[in-house]
């Protein structure tokens, strides 16, 4: 199986030089993502909301990859205030409790943009059936 490029369509990636995920052979690495609506271009304020958006952005990259969320098996997290762990957390929980991949948060000085508050990059592994 070739190399295959999956893209959200933002002009971003072109711009920064990457994809919104690669899939090679039975791995899709999906890179980093904040927590951007795609769908208004906007960026919530909180935490838990922009969490939920990386999962989402995520999930939609995966999909078109022909993976689901169960097929991730790594996942790392960016946070920029730790006090937003827990919130953080409790999406994590919902969205990959069952999942259960290994996992990393850092709590890192700043994002790209002052407003980004959270990016998580996931590896996953297609299951056999």
């Amino acid at each position: 199986m070739s190399r295959r490029l999956i893209s959200t369509g933002s002009p971003f990636e072109k711009t920064a030089g990457y994809s919104r995920a690669v899939v090679d052979g039975d791995f899709a690495f999906v890179a980093g993502t904040t927590g951007y609506d795609y769908a208004t271009m906007t960026m919530p304020a909180d935490v838990t909301s922009q969490t939920r958006n990386c999962f989402k952005t995520i999930e939609a990259a995966l999909k078109e990859a022909g993976f689901a969320m169960a097929d991730i098996v790594r996942a790392t997290y960016y946070i920029t205030d730790a006090r937003d762990a827990d919130a953080h957390f409790a999406v994590c929980g919902e969205v990959l409790g069952e999942i259960r991949p290994a996992a990393t948060l850092l709590v890192v000085a700043g994002l790209y943009k002052p407003e980004m508050k959270v990016e998580i990059e996931v590896t996953a592994r297609r299951r056999s059936v």
